[in-house]
């Protein structure tokens, strides 16, 4: 029987998702419990994507299969009953033996926090601490470009080399929260992303919103295809995978 999961997790303590010798990850927890819940039988589990050490997730998807089929409520009890309290199984459902979390995703959702206000410790794994004004108005203006379908190359890894470098990003937004307008938040929602590209967009936008360079610039950026033209990298802990959809 295949299960799909819905979990969320706080990645301030893991290195990434995807499991790694030595290294406390969130795939290692997951693959740890259902040995256990499966009497000693090792089960490989598949998520919708990667997560990198310091990012958080809110509705990753993982799916596995199991021999003995268990009901959706109990598996759901007994893995958060085996998980540390930084993962949490959010819901259980039973999917079709073809179904793949990765492979069957039509898009993703990504958010990321940055805070422009004073210095707050109780936040620093969980929102960029920026801590200094950014012009909103233009970064709001330099998210647009972003949308439609273009060569993100220019936004990915510098050392990742793959055949096609194309993505959509249907719909972006820029959130100011109400109860403090120092707070905000950048929305991304895409067919899908490569390593470090929300970061590194992110990373072009905090350039934008220093001055350093104009909105429209994001159009030149594209078409350059090379990672030294974009900003650095945005800090890990403010991203979040926020939803996958099916």
């Amino acid at each position: 029987m295949r299960y799909l999961i819905t979990i969320s997790y706080d990645g301030t303590d893991f290195f990434g998702y995807q499991k790694q010798p030595r290294k406390r990850t969130v795939q290692g927890e997951l693959e740890k419990a259902l040995k256990e819940i499966s009497g000693g039988k090792t089960i490989s589990v598949h998520a919708s994507g990667r997560t990198d050490a310091g990012v958080h997730a809110l509705a990753q998807k993982v799916h596995f299969d199991l021999e003995t089929k268990i009901t959706c409520e109990k598996l759901a009890k007994g893995l958060n009953s085996l998980l540390p309290k930084d993962i949490f199984v959010r819901k259980v459902e039973e999917v079709s033996d073809d179904f793949h979390a990765r492979f069957s995703a039509l898009g993703k959702e990504y958010i990321y926090k940055l805070n422009m206000g004073e210095y707050n410790p109780l936040e620093r794994n969980y929102v960029y601490q920026y801590n200094s004004r950014l012009d909103v108005v233009e970064m709001e203006r330099a998210l647009k470009y972003f949308e439609g379908t273009h060569n993100f190359k220019s936004f990915t890894k510098a050392d990742d080399e793959k055949e096609d470098y194309v993505r959509t990003i249907s719909q972006t937004n820029l959130i100011r929260d109400s109860k403090d307008l120092n707070k905000i938040t950048f929305v991304f929602v895409g067919t899908g992303f490569m390593r470090y590209m929300v970061r590194n967009m992110v990373g072009t936008l905090i350039m934008v919103g220093e001055g350093k360079i104009k909105s429209e610039e994001i159009i030149d950026i594209l078409k350059k295809e090379t990672r030294i033209a974009a900003g650095k990298t945005a800090s890990a802990e403010g991203l979040y995978l926020k939803n996958v959809f099916y």
